[in-house]
């Protein structure tokens, strides 16, 4: 049997809630099988409240999508570009079900999430494989995007997001450093993957590209058992150290993440900015890439790598 032309694109991503109803499921969701104590749920489900009572997570994928599709209609090339979600609604068995019944049949796949680890791209496959044995033979084929964590397009637009951070003050002044952060995950976890080394080449490449005279990696959002040792240091003490050092002011980019969802918008703009206060620095929080144009462009010219 010939394989079928590849006819649209799947972007793959966590999800998140869209009403205050949606949350406590979504938590449910996403730590089923760890048995995770409801008080700790409940917790984390005052983050979305506090937030508006929803994500902007799922708005921000399509975002992201609508602005591919564009992208690609102008290289000529029109492919429907689709967004499912491991963790909420619309779920990646939805899409592919959604997608089938459209005459779809082979799409190529983005994973949301630029730096590989099991958490990451190994999982989303994994998923994106389950989803397609749920729907039966009639789901599209899925093929995956190159790495694209140092590509150049990646650099430029989390480059332009950490100068939008700092206006006016060109070069980089020397007392300012720029922190990147990134989703701490168990450092067994990050010894069998490139999770660190794929990080470590953005940041560099980011802080080369603006001449920054100082920066360094921080990890945010960490979960789990405390007694597990994940990747540190972490965002709140990295920023005491700096005040301890007799620094004042710091810009932080959450460099892992490709959206300003509510895991950016809790850790940083909330807890990680209220530790600055206490510490009488002044906090500068950098955006995301979201819907920056050269990273829609880095991702329209992964995808039509497939066409060929």
């Amino acid at each position: 049997m010939s394989t079928p032309p590849v006819d649209s694109v799947l972007l793959i991503g966590f999800g998140g809630p869209t009403r205050a109803d949606e949350i406590m499921p979504f938590l449910r969701n996403v730590v089923r099988g760890r048995n995770i104590p409801n008080e700790r749920l409940a917790e984390v489900a005052h983050h979305y409240e506090a937030l508006g009572g929803r994500s902007p997570y799922n708005d921000l994928a399509f975002e992201q999508a609508r602005a591919l599709e564009a992208a690609l209609a102008a290289a000529g090339a029109p492919l429907s570009v689709c967004v499912g979600m491991r963790n909420w609604h619309p779920f990646l068995a939805e899409t592919l079900a959604e997608m089938a019944a459209r005459g779809l049949r082979r799409a190529v796949g983005v994973i949301l999430a630029a730096h590989r680890s099991p958490t990451s791209d190994q999982r989303y496959q994994l998923d994106v494989t389950r989803a397609r044995e749920e729907v039966g033979d009639a789901a599209p084929e899925v093929e995956y995007v190159r790495p694209w964590f140092d590509d150049p397009l990646f650099v430029e637009a989390n480059a332009a997001r950490l100068r939008e951070a700092l206006p006016g003050r060109d070069p980089w002044p020397a007392d300012v450093p720029v922190v990147f952060t990134a989703h701490s995950i168990p450092v067994s976890m990050a010894q069998g993957s490139t999770y660190e080394a794929d990080l470590t080449a953005t940041c560099a490449a980011v802080a080369e590209a603006l001449s920054l005279p100082r920066w360094e990696l921080a990890y945010q959002s960490r979960s789990g058992d405390p007694r597990t040792p994940w990747l540190a240091p972490d965002i709140a003490e990295t920023l005491r150290r700096l005040a301890a050092d007799g620094g004042r002011e710091v810009v932080v980019q959450p460099i892992g993440f490709l959206s300003d969802h509510a895991e950016v918008l809790w850790d940083l703009d909330h807890e990680a900015a209220q530790v600055a206060r206490d510490l009488s620095m002044t906090f500068h929080r950098a955006g995301t890439v979201n819907s920056h144009p050269a990273f829609i462009r880095l991702l329209a010219e992964r995808v039509r790598e497939h066409l060929a």
